[in-house]
């Protein structure tokens, strides 16, 4: 049983980018890979997340910055989270195995770094227009959109709950 008064173990799944390398050969394979703001977890994340895990070995989540979801003109008052507070909600899930950050416009940059064997997107994108799937298809791995669960979106929470 751990100490009440010691750090939660999940907190050790949150590792910024200079520690990825170590971290990730820890990690079982194939890596699912997938990112996003994740600003607000709802019900709709946590059942893509749990889809998303059981696709491979481990789920590495990659949360935009604060600053990268301000670009991202999702709104002057978003993320409602930090990024930090995003990132331990984020560890706190059974199905996560690693979280980190990114601070460009697209995931490109740290997919790259990390080498994913299958990335993971929400089923709003097209998997076949994204540069991401070429790169990681460039190594053998991987692309897919998984299926939105109907009625869940952060905009949508975000909206009922402004309205009262």
């Amino acid at each position: 049983m751990q100490a009440l008064n010691s750090p939660p173990a999940f907190l050790q799944k949150i590792h910024p980018r200079g520690e990825l390398a170590a971290a990730l050969q820890a990690l079982p394979r194939p890596w699912v890979f997938t990112n996003g703001v994740f600003d607000v977890l709802h019900r709709g994340h946590v059942v893509y997340l749990a889809q998303a895990r059981a696709l491979g070995g481990s789920l590495i989540v990659a949360l935009n910055t604060d600053a990268s979801v301000k670009r991202l003109g999702k709104g002057d008052d978003r993320p409602l989270n930090k990024d930090a507070d995003r990132a331990i909600v984020m560890a706190s899930q059974e199905s996560v195995s690693l979280v980190t950050w990114f601070d460009e416009d697209t995931p490109q940059e740290i997919i790259g770094e990390i080498r994913p064997d299958i990335l993971v997107k929400g089923g709003d994108y097209d998997m076949a227009k994204l540069p991401e799937t070429r790169l990681v298809e460039s190594w053998g791995g991987h692309a897919l959109a998984l299926p939105f669960v109907a009625g869940y979106s952060t905009t949508q929470l975000v909206n009922r709950i402004r309205a009262g």
